[in-house]
């Protein structure tokens, strides 16, 4: 997908194109329209520093109940020794 926008638009913006990228990739995560791996992709940067993005943000971790029970789940049958 490629997104237009006129140079006027943003004229006074201090924006770069990955500036750009980044802060919509942030709000389609926020929004949950992508996953933490979708929007990290879609900013160009790793999932970590995408969640340090998100920190600075003051953005929350998308995670709910039945991914808790998941990761419960997988601890029990993969033990941290």
């Amino acid at each position: 997908m490629n997104i237009a926008i006129d140079d006027d638009l943003l004229r006074g913006v201090d924006l770069s194109p990955e500036q750009g990228r980044l802060d919509l990739a942030v709000g389609l995560y926020a929004d949950r329209r992508a996953t933490l791996g979708q929007a990290a992709r879609i900013a160009g940067v790793s999932q970590p520093e995408f969640m340090r993005v998100l920190g600075r943000r003051r953005v929350p971790m998308n995670y709910d109940v039945a991914e808790f029970e998941a990761d419960l789940r997988t601890l029990r049958e993969h033990p941290v020794s």
